[in-house]
């Protein structure tokens, strides 16, 4: 079970394909929009209610970009999720009903748990961010800003509460119009808790070490590749035939408040740097096309990302692993919730050399940036060694480790 963005979906099918392949029979249970992600798969879909397109681009998803914190993003996402929470409640039910075991992504853990409660089945967490509160690291889905070891640890805990309210309603659907014996969320989350619940976590600890502070039962895994196998489009390969390794900018999933003006920026700096650019629209809508620009629609990652000069992204958790797995150096572009987090990651990790936060894009500020991420062979040397660490891990194998003992 997940929901969110593409980046929220994508790496499960790429782990539901692994196990797939090792003898289980899966269901990804999500938005009805992802359904094509797992065609081909091996992986079963059942298709869930919201369009999560629609609600980032409704008044209230316009408004998170009204908020400069990330307190303040968090609390207009609750408002905006406790409604799609209460309506994805029945069809995740009927998903889990005849399962052997609920597998939760982090968007859907306490009702992923709840169900799996109420239907006395094993349950297990897939997390693609750290989501546990530590004192460590500031909490990613506040932006990751370290506050001190008790901010840290105060901010991890006000993460979780919120997330605790996103559920509230649709954990007493589950005990009115279900039937199921349940305590609320937050409630159920101290039990699970107190039960060590087992969490593996979809990224490398090459990029995010475990934190020491962690109860047992928090592991982290590696990361799930997503199951893609399409070619790139016959016009995309003409242009990066015609020319020198180009950039990529895309802010996938991200909405902008104007995606005429961030355009002109994008297409200002790359021709300030001397670049050529190949421009995903994706969900802010940018465009631009020249002899130097292409605008493409949705292409996969994995084959394109080692072409490019660099990459510009949002630093969601998924392009983010996709840009690491490529070994190209990158400019995150953070937008808003954990991509502030990943941004770090990465200019910590040395394969980026700034962040440009949307909020402070513009051609001045980006085309400094791509020069320094072009021209610096370091940045490109420390891309492709963590790329090489990278590709010998294998996130499935826990995943299947951790079944195996839920069986048992």
């Amino acid at each position: 079970m997940t929901a969110g963005s593409r980046g929220d979906v994508a790496p499960y099918t790429g782990l539901g394909a692994g196990l797939a392949r090792s003898g289980h029979e899966v269901t990804l249970a999500t938005h009805g929009l992802f359904e094509p992600l797992s065609a081909g798969s091996g992986v079963r879909f059942h298709a869930t209610p919201v369009d999560p397109y629609a609600v980032l681009h409704s008044d209230h998803g316009r408004d998170l970009h009204a908020s400069t914190t990330g307190l303040g993003k968090l609390l207009r996402a609750v408002a905006m999720a406790t409604s799609a929470a209460e309506e994805m409640t029945d069809s995740l039910v009927r998903a889990a009903r005849g399962a052997d075991v609920v597998l939760a992504a982090g968007a859907v853990a306490p009702l992923g748990r709840a169900i799996a409660d109420g239907l006395k089945l094993p349950s297990l967490g897939l997390f693609l961010q750290p989501q546990h509160p530590t004192r460590e690291f500031g909490a990613p889905m506040l932006g990751g800003r370290s506050l001190g070891i008790v901010g840290n640890h105060l901010g991890g805990l006000a993460v979780v509460t919120a997330v605790d309210r996103v559920f509230t309603r649709a954990v007493r659907r589950l005990r009115t119009r279900h039937g199921m014996a349940l305590r609320g969320a937050a409630a159920g989350r101290r039990t699970h808790e107190r039960a060590r619940w087992p969490v593996l976590h979809g990224f490398s600890e090459l990029v995010v070490p475990r934190p020491g502070d962690w109860r047992p039962g928090l592991e982290i895994a590696g990361y799930w590749w997503p199951y893609d196998t399409r070619a790139l489009p016959g016009e995309l390969e003409d242009f990066l035939a015609a020319g020198p390794a180009p950039v990529f900018v895309g802010l996938g999933s991200a909405t902008v408040p104007d995606p005429e003006r961030i355009s002109r920026e994008i297409v200002r700096a790359l021709r300030a740097a001397g670049l050529r650019g190949v421009i995903q629209q994706g969900w802010a809508g940018l465009a631009a096309r020249d002899d130097d620009v292409i605008t493409v629609g949705d292409v996969p990652h994995a084959p394109l990302f080692p072409r490019m000069a660099a990459v510009v992204h949002h630093a969601g958790a998924g392009t983010t692993a996709a840009v690491l797995r490529a070994g190209v150096p990158t400019v995150p572009v953070p937008v808003q919730f954990d991509a502030g987090f990943w941004a770090a990651r990465l200019v910590q990790l040395g394969t980026a050399p700034c962040a440009v936060p949307l909020r402070r894009l513009t051609a001045d500020a980006l085309a400094p940036a791509l020069r320094r991420a072009v021209s610096d062979p370091a940045h490109r040397d420390r891309a492709q060694a963590l790329a090489g660490r990278l590709a010998e891990e294998d996130g499935v194998a826990p995943v299947l480790v951790a079944l195996d003992r839920l069986a048992s």
